[in-house]
């Protein structure tokens, strides 16, 4: 009867215990994630900051100043919500770390009162004559061997129970030191909480300040965004007539319809366009340093909603003078030069292609084989702003695709 309720006690307290382990294991690993995540913004904020700090002499634009407080703005602010993530996550890692040292502590108040019990029965039957008894009082040999058997398991059962309450006490001790170690880790992120805040405050005091002048001459501000716009979308219609000119010419060559509008690749090309396909997500960034400060698709103008941005690649922020690499072995399509510095190399991977504007040097030229990281040139520094931009982009064909899927996070 004793060891049915101790059995039972056993199962109860395992599934208990197992439920909050798997719980802590499954936030533990979302806290480790959320951890990564943080260090990579508070990375990017500080590389930023640096990158700035390089053209402080020459940035004169307000455009660009705002450019630049909105991408903090929105850095800060992922930063904060990150930092808000990992304190509630922490907060459910300790109280349900407290629900198992509560769990815990019952299983091991149980576990001494079995134990005690156990021992106080033993003392009351310590005597080797009573189990002598016990054996020689048996009907027959087969009662006497079961008796005997019973003594044994008994022992046992007496030396496993005190090591399983050695085994829970350690547990709880560890459970109890995890616990003060997490309090501590949440008291760090309710600083770093409100010093992130506190900068975010002074950057949105100095993007109301720079609002203020851009408003006094908006209708100058809105036309010289649309002129930007202008001329990217002129350099992406360059762009699609070079991809569309290669396209007819693969079909050409294979014997198919020129106005087809996908390539006809030969295997080798396939086998090259498989194998970029297969490294989505692990291709290396274009750049040795650097961030993505525009990214992908449209948005509305920082300056005013109703005048929309494109933007059919990624803007990387980067040092002067920074090397620009091919992110996949392929070959060099088109070299695109253009009065303002704005040059463009284009590499072909089978039926895709990977774009890099604003270059002031290149290094290589139409109908070089390229290798993974080699240096095909280097990005221009705008004299206005100081600032080292390359716009990289990724497309199939003449579809675009958004570039921060394809290369390593």
């Amino acid at each position: 009867m004793i060891k049915a309720n101790i059995s039972s006690y056993k199962i109860y307290f395992l599934l208990i215990l197992f439920v909050c382990s798997s719980l802590a294991q499954a936030q533990s690993a979302k806290q480790k994630q959320l951890e990564e995540r943080r260090r990579e913004l508070t990375r990017q904020i500080s590389q930023f900051e640096r990158l700035m700090s390089q053209g402080k002499k020459e940035q004169t634009t307000i455009l660009s100043s705002l450019d630049n407080i909105n991408y903090k703005i929105s850095v800060r602010q992922n930063l904060i919500r990150n930092i808000n993530q990992q304190a509630n996550n922490l907060t459910r890692e300790i109280n349900n770390n407290q629900k198992e040292i509560t769990n815990l502590r019952n299983r091991l108040q149980i576990l001494k009162d079995e134990y005690a019990a156990m021992i106080v029965k033993s003392y009351k039957s310590r005597s080797e004559e009573s189990k002598i008894m016990f054996l020689l009082s048996s009907n027959n040999f087969q009662q006497a061997y079961k008796r005997l058997q019973y003594i044994k398991q008994y022992a046992n059962y007496q030396k496993k129970q005190g090591e399983e309450i050695k085994l829970q006490t350690i547990k709880l001790q560890e459970l109890n030191k995890n616990l003060q170690a997490q309090k501590q880790e949440k008291q760090k992120l309710i600083e770093a909480n409100r010093l992130a805040k506190k900068e975010l405050d002074k950057e949105l005091k100095e993007y109301e300040g720079l609002m203020a002048s851009v408003s006094k001459n908006l209708s100058k501000y809105k036309s010289q965004i649309r002129t930007k716009q202008q001329e990217a979308d002129r350099i992406d219609k360059e762009i699609e007539k070079i991809i569309r000119a290669a396209i007819s010419a693969s079909n050409k060559k294979a014997g198919k319809s020129s106005s087809s509008k996908t390539f006809a690749l030969t295997p080798e090309e396939e086998l090259l366009a498989s194998s970029f396909v297969a490294n989505k997500g692990k291709l290396p960034w274009p750049v040795s340093e650097g961030f993505i400060k525009v990214p992908f698709g449209t948005k509305p103008s920082p300056i005013d909603r109703t005048v929309k941005i494109t933007n059919n690649g990624v803007r990387i922020e980067t040092n002067k003078g920074e090397k620009v690499r091919a992110v996949f072995n392929g070959t060099v399509n088109s070299v695109v030069k253009q009065n303002n510095g704005n040059n463009i190399v284009m590499i072909q991977h089978g039926n895709y292609f990977t774009i890099y504007k604003n270059l002031s040097k290149i290094y290589v030229q139409k109908g070089d084989k390229v290798t993974t990281k080699q240096d095909i040139g280097e990005v221009r520094t705008n004299k206005a702003s100081g600032e080292a931009i390359l716009s990289f982009g990724v497309w199939k064909g003449l579809e675009k695709q958004n570039p921060a899927y394809w290369i390593k996070r």
